[in-house]
Order: C-alpha cells, then sequence, then structure tokens
C-alpha cells in the first residue's frame, strides 16, 4: 500500500499546527501495521462507507480512504 499526496491545504494544516513530524511518523506505523496500537485507527459511521481516521496525537486525527490499495488522507481534524 502507498499513500497519495496530500492536498495543498492538509499541508499547510500540518505545518500551521506543528505536525508534519508526527504526521510523518504515524504514516509510517499505517503503513507498516494499520492497527498498530499507537493509531488508534478506527472505522467510522456509517460503516458502510469505509472512512477511517488514525491519531497523528493526542489532539489531532486524520481522516483516510483506501482507494486501490492506496491511502487517501481527506481531512485532518481535532
Amino acid at each position: 500500500m502507498k499513500v497519495k499526496n496530500l492536498s495543498p491545504r492538509s499541508l499547510k494544516y500540518l505545518k500551521l499546527h506543528g505536525l508534519t513530524k508526527k504526521f510523518s511518523k504515524q504514516i509510517v506505523l499505517l503503513l507498516e501495521n494499520p492497527k498498530h496500537p499507537s493509531l488508534h485507527t478506527e472505522l467510522l459511521e456509517p460503516k458502510e462507507i469505509k472512512i477511517y481516521s488514525f491519531r497523528i496525537d493526542k489532539k489531532y486525527r486524520a481522516i483516510f480512504i483506501i482507494v486501490s490499495r492506496e491511502i487517501e488522507i481527506i481531512d485532518i481534524r481535532l
């Protein structure tokens, strides 16, 4: 699996909130093991849509989908 490039808006958000290094670390973990305990990966409701999230740190989460074995980060939020 691989990660699609982040949108300019997401990159700006990560830089603005000082999350770039933490996000990069979590992406490595996600690629190695999507169920790694520090990620706290969740399948969001409604489950049929298959939207997931993982923890960047205690405050921020990344929302993502998986399309054709590619992870696409669609949002980063509190």
